[in-house]
C-alpha cells in the first residue's frame, strides 16, 4: 500500500522580536533595530530587524560587535511579557486551522495539515491571518516532511510561501549546499567540507559507514535528509529537556582567560535560547574536547533557576578549571541547560538578566 505523503507547515515569523518593537514604535520602522544587549554591555543579539542584517548582524552575536558593525543602530531592551501575549495571539490563530500544532519556540511552530485539501492555500490564510489580526509579517514552508517544511519557510524571506512537493523534494536537496541544511552548523559543515561533501548530492553519494565513523549517532539522519527523506511526526506534547550551544574552534584554543570568555558567550546564547522557549532550567552541564579529542564534561545542579549573575559566572569558571583545561589545547566547547521547568514569574524576571547586566 502506498504512503499518503504528509502535509506539514512550518511557520517563522520574519524578524520577530524587532518586528513587534516596529509595530509598536512608529519612529523604529525602515531602521536597523536590534534587540538584546547595549552595545557596552556584554549582552547579546536577541534578534535584529532586516535593515540591521544588511550590515552582517545576526542573532546570539555580542551587542559590542554588533555595534561595531551597524553603529547608527537603535538598540532595544527585549519586551518578552509583550512577545509572548503576541505568540500567544498566533498560536490562537494556527489553532482556528489545525489541531496538530507543534511550537518550537514563541516564533516558530510545525502544524500538520495532512487532513487539508490544500496545504498552501491554508498557509497563505494562515499568513493572512496574522498580518490582519496582528500586524506582523510571517513566513510558511509546505512540503511532506518537517525538514523540508523548514528549509522552504527560508525561501524568499521575508514574506515568503514556498512548496517543496514529494517529487521536488529529493532534487531539491542535492542543489543544496551543506551548510543550509537544518541541522548542521558550522563545525559540521567545515568536517563534511573536509571530506569533500559540498552539497546535498556529496552527501547523497557517501557512504553511511563513512558518515557513522565521522559522525556518530547522527549518521542516519544525515543519510535520510540526503534524500529528502525524514520520518520525524509534528508532535503536539513535544517536550524538549535540555538546551545546549556548543562550538568547535577554527584553532585550538590554548588560553585559559579566552576559553572562560568564550564559554561565558556560549552560556549567554544557551540562556537565550531558554528564554525564548519560556524555560528555566536548574543543571548547567558544560562540555570540553581537548586536542587530543579526550572530552570531559562537568555539571552542577542548582537550587534555584540558572540566571546569568555573578554567581553562576563563577560557577562556569569552577567547571571549566574542575575540567582540568590549561593541561592540553581546547578544540571545542559547549553548553547545555537541563533540569527544565516552564518559566515561573521569577525565573523570568533573573533571566532577564542577560540583557540588563550583561
Amino acid at each position: 500500500m502506498t504512503e499518503v505523503p504528509r502535509k506539514i507547515i512550518h511557520i517563522d515569523m520574519d524578524a520577530f522580536y524587532a518586528a513587534v518593537e516596529q509595530r509598536d514604535h512608529p519612529q523604529y520602522r525602515n531602521k536597523p533595530v536590534i534587540v538584546g544587549g547595549q552595545p557596552d554591555s556584554r549582552g547579546v543579539v536577541a534578534t535584529c530587524s532586516y535593515e540591521a542584517r544588511v550590515f552582517g548582524v545576526h542573532s546570539a552575536m555580542p551587542s559590542s560587535q554588533a555595534y561595531r558593525l551597524c553603529p547608527q543602530a537603535i538598540f532595544v531592551r527585549p519586551r518578552f511579557d509583550v512577545y509572548r501575549a503576541v505568540s500567544a495571539a498566533i498560536r490562537a490563530i494556527f489553532a482556528r486551522y489545525c489541531d496538530c500544532i507543534e511550537p518550537l519556540s514563541l516564533d516558530e511552530a510545525y502544524l500538520d495539515v495532512s487532513s487539508a485539501e490544500s496545504a498552501m492555500r491554508l498557509a497563505g490564510q494562515i499568513k493572512q491571518a496574522i498580518c490582519r489580526e496582528t500586524g506582523l509579517i510571517a513566513s510558511a514552508g509546505v512540503s511532506y516532511n518537517k525538514f523540508l517544511a523548514k528549509i522552504a519557510s527560508d525561501l524568499g524571506k521575508p514574506d515568503g510561501l514556498h512548496l517543496i512537493t514529494p517529487e521536488q523534494g529529493p532534487a531539491f536537496v542535492e542543489t543544496l549546499a551543506v551548510g543550509k541544511f537544518h541541522g548542521i552548523g558550522p563545525a559540521t559543515e567545515r568536517k563534511m567540507q573536509a571530506l569533500g561533501i559540498l552539497t546535498g548530492l556529496d552527501l547523497k553519494k557517501a557512504p553511511l559507514a563513512l558518515l557513522q565513523h565521522h559522525f556518530g549517532k547522527a549518521a542516519q539522519h544525515y543519510h535520510d535528509i540526503a534524500r529528502g527523506v525524514d520520518h520525524r511526526p509534528v508532535r503536539a506534547d513535544r517536550q524538549r529537556k535540555s538546551v545546549g550551544v556548543e562550538t568547535t574552534f577554527e584553532r585550538d584554543v590554548a588560553d585559559a582567560a579566552t576559553q572562560s570568555r568564550l564559554l561565558q558567550a556560549l552560556f549567554s546564547q544557551a540562556l537565550l535560547r531558554l528564554t525564548e522557549k519560556q524555560m528555566t532550567a536548574y543543571t548547567l552541564t558544560v562540555k570540553i574536547k581537548y586536542r587530543n579529542f579526550v572530552q570531559v564534561t562537568r555539571a552542577r545542579t542548582l537550587d534555584r533557576p540558572i540566571a546569568d549573575d555573578a554567581d553562576t559566572r563563577l560557577l562556569l569558571a569552577e567547571l571549566l578549571h574542575s575540567a582540568g583545561t590549561g593541561s592540553e589545547p581546547v578544540r571545542l566547547l559547549g553548553v547545555t541547560l537541563s533540569g527544565l521547568d516552564p518559566e515561573r514569574s521569577a525565573g523570568q524576571y533573573r533571566q532577564l538578566d542577560l540583557f540588563e547586566h550583561l
